[in-house]
């Protein structure tokens, strides 16, 4: 069974920076898109930055220049670098991807989706 897991959140003042790990594990034929979201209380999910197999990026505006997706094929894991932050970027931070392995039997392509890691911004 596919699992993603992401790591790396925690409490950090404005200005600093972290760095977030998102972990694919299980039955894995390939990867497609492998993307950040993140959901602050009261607000709906946001995609942040997203990274495809061969490297395209993208990112939301409010992001630009801050932070950075990257990825790793052979280890199925994707990063989010996350550089001058700011307390707007206080969320629970989580990571998607479309993966291609079994499911009830049958080989298919499936968004999968981790169970986030909270990123808090203050001083």
């Amino acid at each position: 069974q596919v699992q993603l897991v992401e790591s790396g959140g925690g409490l950090v003042q404005p200005g600093g920076s972290l760095r977030l790990s998102c972990a694919a594990s299980g039955t894995i034929f390939s990867i497609r898109t492998m993307g950040w979201h993140r959901q602050a209380p009261g607000k709906e999910r946001e995609l942040v930055a997203s990274i495809t197999s061969d490297g395209r990026t993208n990112y939301a505006d409010s992001v630009k220049g801050r932070f950075t997706v990257s990825r790793d094929n052979g280890k199925n894991t994707a990063y989010l670098q996350m550089n001058n932050l700011e307390p707007e970027d206080t969320a629970v931070y989580y990571c998607n991807a479309d993966i291609k392995s079994y499911v009830r039997d049958y080989i298919v392509w499936y968004g999968y989706w981790g169970r986030g890691t909270q990123v808090t911004v203050s001083s």
